[in-house]
């Protein structure tokens, strides 16, 4: 294990050579004194998870919270532990409200464009639930913005605030598992037909109806669907939106994205050169658009690696992110965004079936290790400090532009390739 310890020191002594965006990592100051004033839009599924969480914390206040379903914003409110915090209905106001230094935008994915460069040209730094959004020319003038203004912003993809990603990287560019050539990811989720992913209401895997008569009442349709095509109310579309083309992008865009982030966090070869994607619904036809199985393959042509996702809505299995190279195999110990812990294997780390069994030649144990600030606290400290966080405009320009290429791959039913040169998917 000391051998263990001195490795991930090192790391953290090259973290230049990592080309991540580390001083506000190393900064290693406590929350702040003066608590950033945030200013919350959105109290939905992940919206709800993050105002109780900057309700909490020492380096936020929560000052304001939006949302058109007036339940979401009672609840916002509430989570807000604040009692002079400010309801508004419209984001423009929020936005307009001095008293507002950064914003959370937790919307469907199909506002993240408009509320981010409104956010920009307001003056507010920026935290905005991944992915990015829903095109290569709207993550473009998105990026432009934030550069052009000097906007502090963080996407949100909690996964970058262990220090493993680090110590793996380092492990992998200094030979400890021989040359990468492949690397396997994957999310699975095994519901049921009555109980099925996406479908929920209001919150994770929370399956009780609320009346449609009384969501009609208590909602802003219009203000919801905004840039969205216009369409009468659709209850489904409200509440499961991620199951539909116009406010997401599936699998890709909730699941994928995590899991190569992490992946761009270890290795940080940036966007893949080419995909092939393949996807549809194996076992939740129930209406929704996007797939419940979705097969993604990219290629790394320089560094000579291939790496898979597979999602699966009919399993229970799990596939941590899995690093394979010649001499060994770099397996973390859970799903992208919680992965905090690695074992490295001489090779495959089992084959009971063959009669043997590996045991790992090293752990990565991040008990033994000073913990990094959470990726809010990252981005918080940056607010003040004028730092880049962690997972800054650039890292999310990698992140939409990889899961964009498995949508579009799966849409033209071909292999897509990313033109660095001209910035886009042909």
């Amino acid at each position: 294990m000391e051998k263990g310890k001195s490795l991930s020191r090192r790391t953290m002594l090259a973290a230049s050579a990592a080309a991540l965006a580390m001083p506000a990592i190393l900064s290693g100051a406590e929350p702040t004194a003066d608590p950033v004033r945030v200013g919350h839009i959105g109290a939905g599924v992940r919206g709800w998870d993050l105002v109780k969480h900057t309700g909490s914390i020492k380096g936020a206040k929560v000052v304001a919270v939006c949302d058109v379903y007036k339940p979401h914003l009672a609840r916002g409110l509430e989570a807000a532990n604040n009692p002079d915090v400010k309801a508004y209905h419209s984001y423009h106001d929020l936005l307009a409200d001095p008293d507002v230094e950064a914003v959370i935008i937790a919307t469907p994915d199909h506002w993240h464009e408009q509320m981010v460069l409104d956010a920009v040209a307001a003056g507010k730094a920026v935290y905005c639930e991944k992915g990015f959004t829903t095109s290569v020319d709207a993550a473009k003038r998105m990026r432009a913005a934030i550069k052009k203004n000097n906007t502090v912003f963080q996407l949100g993809h909690q996964g970058r605030q262990y220090p493993s990603t680090l110590a793996a990287g380092q492990l992998i560019r200094d030979g400890g598992i021989g040359p990468v050539t492949l690397v396997h990811t994957g999310r699975y989720f095994n519901g049921t037909k009555e109980r099925a992913p996406w479908r929920w209401y209001g919150w994770y895997s929370v399956y009780d109806r609320p009346d449609p008569v009384q969501v009609v009442k208590d909602l802003d349709w219009e203000a919801w669907l905004g840039p969205a095509p216009r369409i009468d109310f659709n209850e489904a579309h409200f509440w499961h939106w991620r199951c539909y083309w116009a406010y997401g992008t599936g699998q890709a865009g909730d699941l994928l994205s995590h899991e190569l982030d992490h992946v761009q966090s270890v290795l940080g070869w940036g966007i893949p050169d080419t995909c092939m994607c393949t996807g549809h619904n194996a076992f939740f036809r129930d209406g929704r658009e996007v797939p419940d199985t979705w097969l993604a393959n990219y290629t790394f042509e320089k560094q000579h690696c291939s790496l898979s996702f597979e999602g699966c809505m009919n399993s229970a299995r799990e596939q941590p992110p899995e690093y394979i190279g010649k001499t060994g195999r770099l397996i973390f110990n859970g799903i992208g965004q919680d992965a905090n812990r690695f074992f490295v294997y001489p090779d495959a780390p089992a084959f009971p079936h063959m009669g043997r069994e590996l045991k790992p030649s090293s752990v990565y144990d991040p008990a033994k290790e000073d913990a990094w600030p959470t990726h809010m606290d990252d981005f918080l400290r940056c607010v003040r400090t004028g730092e880049r966080p962690r997972c800054n405009e650039d890292e999310a320009f990698v992140e939409v532009v990889t899961l964009l290429m498995s949508v579009i791959s799966y849409h033209e039913k071909r292999q897509v390739r990313w033109d660095a040169a001209a910035e886009t998917i042909v």
